[in-house]
C-alpha cells in the first residue's frame, strides 16, 4: 500500500488541503486507519483460508457463518452484543471523517451532498441490480468446483429483532466498506501521487482480501466489485450510491436467507442445500 514515494522529505500532495501535511505522514495515516481496520481484517481472513485449507473436509463441505449468535439461548444479551460490535465496526469510518475534518477537507471527498441524495439513491438501485445476481451466480460456480466454502448469511435466533439487525448489519458493511476501501483509500492515493489504475487495483485487492475467510470465490468476486465500485467512485466522486448498492446487496442476502431457508432446495441449511 505504500506508494513509490522516492525522497522520503515532505512533498506537496496532488490535491486538496491535505497538501500542507507531510507525506510520509499521510502513507503513516493510510497504514494504521488500515491496520485498525479492514486491513487487519484482510490478514485474519487470509490465516483462516489457509486453516481451511488444512481440514480434511473439502471446502464446500465447510460453512462460513456471516451473521451468526453471540449468545446462544440467550437472546437480549445476544442482542446487546450484536448492536455493540455494529456500533463499534463503525468507529474505523469516525476516525476517517475526523482525520478528512483534520485536514481541511472536510466530507468533500466523500461526495455526501444532500442535494444529491436522490440520484445516489438511484444509482445505487441500479447498480445493486446489476453486482447482486452476477456475485450470486459466481457464489455457486465457485463452491460447485470446491473453490469456496459454503457461506451460511445469518444464523441468528428467531427472535423479534433478527430481521432488524439484518438490515443493520447489511447497511454497517456498506457504509465501513465503501468509505474506506472505496473513498478514503483511493482519494488519499491519489493525493500520493499514484495513478488512478494503480490504485484502483490496490484497493479491488484489498476488498477482496477480507473476504478470502470464504474462499477464491468470495476472494474474486469481491476484487471484480471492487473495481466496478472503485471505478465509479473515481467518476463520480461520490460514495454515497456504493454504499446504497451495497447495503441493498447485503440485505437482499441476509435477509431473503432468513426467509428462505429451508424452501429453496439449494440454500445452505435446506433440507437438500
Amino acid at each position: 500500500m505504500t506508494p513509490d514515494v522516492g525522497d522520503r522529505r515532505a512533498a506537496p500532495l496532488t490535491a486538496g488541503p491535505a497538501g500542507a501535511l507531510p507525506r510520509r505522514w499521510l502513507v503513516t495515516e493510510v497504514w494504521l486507519v488500515f491496520a485498525l481496520s479492514l486491513g487487519a481484517s484482510g490478514v485474519r481472513a487470509a490465516v483462516q483460508f489457509v486453516g481451511a485449507l488444512l481440514e480434511p473436509a473439502p471446502l464446500a463441505q465447510q460453512a462460513a457463518v456471516l451473521n451468526g449468535s453471540a449468545a446462544p439461548g440467550r437472546p437480549w444479551l445476544d442482542l446487546a452484543l450484536q448492536l455493540t460490535y455494529l456500533l463499534t465496526g463503525l468507529v474505523p469510518v469516525l476516525l476517517v471523517v475526523h482525520l478528512l475534518t483534520r485536514s481541511g477537507e472536510g466530507t468533500r471527498p466523500l461526495g455526501l451532498r444532500p442535494v444529491r441524495a436522490g440520484a445516489d439513491l438511484a444509482r445505487g438501485v441500479g447498480l445493486a441490480a446489476l453486482v447482486g445476481g452476477t456475485g450470486l451466480a459466481l457464489y455457486l460456480a465457485a463452491r460447485g468446483v470446491g473453490a469456496n466454502l459454503t457461506v451460511v448469511p445469518e444464523a441468528l435466533p428467531d427472535t423479534w429483532w433478527r430481521i432488524p439487525v439484518l438490515v443493520l448489519s447489511a447497511a454497517q458493511n456498506a457504509v465501513l466498506e465503501e468509505v474506506l476501501v472505496a473513498a478514503y483509500l483511493l482519494h488519499r492515493l491519489r493525493q500520493l501521487g499514484w495513478s488512478d489504475g494503480r490504485a484502483l487495483a490496490v484497493s479491488a485487492v484489498l476488498r477482496g482480501s477480507y473476504h478470502l475467510y470464504q474462499g477464491l470465490g468470495g476472494f474474486v468476486g469481491n476484487v471484480a466489485m471492487g473495481l466496478l465500485f472503485g471505478r465509479l467512485y473515481q467518476r463520480w466522486g461520490r460514495v454515497g450510491p456504493l454504499v446504497v448498492a451495497h447495503t441493498l446487496i447485503d440485505v437482499v442476502a441476509f435477509v431473503g436467507y432468513a426467509l428462505l431457508v429451508g424452501h429453496v432446495p439449494w440454500l445452505p441449511g435446506s433440507p437438500t442445500g
